[in-house]
């Protein structure tokens, strides 16, 4: 009954943030993605199929010039679980608001950590089951953040995320996570992109991730190199040693198809390869399959998931 109540009163907000849009001319956009696969997984030796969703999302955006050298700005973004019971369906995904101005830009709330944002479009399986996350740590999204990103120097763009001790998943310990990024991440505005991030007690570990991708006679190639310690666990502190991964990734685009490979290695957890294709029948429209294979230290059999799915954006 909770759950019907508070979709309706999104829905009702949204409603309403529409209309008073329209009258003070204030810009908003409506946005989202549905990607969803039917895949045959065969995890710890059994197997199961499923039709599931992929982050699949709904959200709003917009700003709102305050001055002629401030602007306001918001997200409210939702993950649509099409897969989970229907009470379970509605997930929280960055939702914040913030400042920007000449002085760049200051956000708080829930958001993506800026080690997890300098990854850029590195991982060609984000949000599959091939996922980089599967083995690194740091791909956190966390409730009660302050971000502040630089303007743009030359390229180069700084930025920091504060995480408070008193977010649910931060072990009672303040958190940050600082980042340094050049190019463009869709390699539209720069031929190359590449970003080192470094988080200290983030959800309980310590992460220093360099990322870098770029184009080369028409394949894209990516690389991730990542060392990684737990800090704190129940929110007592743990003396563990650092562990070190990399990961390498390749895309070519043949007309309509796009064909895409992974590799990811993690010391004292496991390896993982995925191999996949995307077919593009509109710009927001694409459909797709791939395949992954992940072997983990801590299990003598081998996992691995086949799916092919639809993803549209709107």
């Amino acid at each position: 009954m909770m759950n019907v109540f508070c979709k309706t009163l999104l829905a009702s907000a949204l409603a309403s943030a529409t209309l008073a849009s329209a009258y003070a001319a204030e810009p908003l956009t409506v946005y989202g993605k549905l990607n969803v696969t039917a895949q045959s997984n065969d995890v710890d030796d059994e197997s199961e199929t499923t039709i599931q969703s992929n982050a699949s999302r709904f959200g709003v955006k917009g700003d709102f010039e305050l001055s002629s050298s401030l602007e306001a700005f918001y997200t409210v973004e939702y993950e649509v679980d099409t897969g989970a019971d229907s009470s379970n369906n509605f997930k929280a995904r960055n939702q914040f608001v913030g400042l920007k101005g000449a002085f760049g830009s200051f956000s708080v709330g829930r958001n993506d950590t800026l080690l997890k944002i300098s990854q850029g479009n590195v991982d060609q399986f984000n949000d599959l089951s091939g996922d980089l996350k599967s083995l690194f740590k740091g791909d956190n999204r966390l409730a009660q953040t302050a971000t502040y990103l630089s303007p743009s120097f030359g390229g180069f763009v700084f930025g920091a995320t504060y995480v408070a001790d008193g977010d649910a998943e931060q072990q009672g310990q303040d958190g940050f996570s600082l980042a340094a990024m050049y190019g463009d991440a869709k390699l539209k505005k720069s031929p190359i992109y590449a970003a080192i991030a470094y988080d200290s007690d983030v959800k309980g570990y310590e992460v220093l991730r360099a990322s870098v991708q770029g184009k080369i006679v028409g394949i894209t190639l990516g690389g991730m190199y990542q060392q990684q310690e737990e800090t704190y666990k129940n929110d007592l502190p743990v003396n563990s040693d650092s562990i070190d991964g990399f990961l390498f990734s390749a895309a070519y685009d043949i007309d309509a198809v796009t064909l895409k490979a992974q590799f990811q290695d993690m010391e004292d957890k496991g390896d993982s390869w995925s191999i996949g294709a995307d077919y593009s029948l509109a710009k927001p429209t694409k459909l797709f399959a791939f395949y992954t294979s992940r072997s983990l230290d801590s299990s003598d059999n081998d996992d691995s998931y086949l799916g092919i799915g639809l993803e549209h954006k709107f």
